[in-house]
């Protein structure tokens, strides 16, 4: 694995799990790193089962960008303990 590479994996987790924050509405309190982290996760994630299914390259970042976002709402209800919608889920 060379530095491009890694770099790569950075910059697609990076877009990835923006994506992902994105679609769930309010603030997020989350740090960068974890916002790579959770895009990673996400990429393998959809990847693996994009690729299960049979899809192509749009299909693998359709389903990487939904499964960072399911991570996203399951990292807000279960760390920081806060609804996905309504009031609370604005702090």
């Amino acid at each position: 694995m060379t530095l491009g590479d890694v770099l790569a994996i950075l910059l697609t987790g990076l877009v990835v799990g923006m994506l992902g924050r994105l679609a769930v509405p309010g603030r997020d309190p989350m740090p960068f790193w974890l916002t790579i982290l959770i895009g990673i996760a996400g990429s393998v994630a959809g990847g693996m089962v994009a690729i299960a299914l049979g899809f192509g390259v749009g299909g693998v970042f359709v389903l990487s960008v939904l499964a960072a976002t399911l991570i996203v709402i399951a990292y807000r209800r279960l760390v920081q303990k806060r609804p996905v919608t309504g009031p609370g889920s604005r702090l």
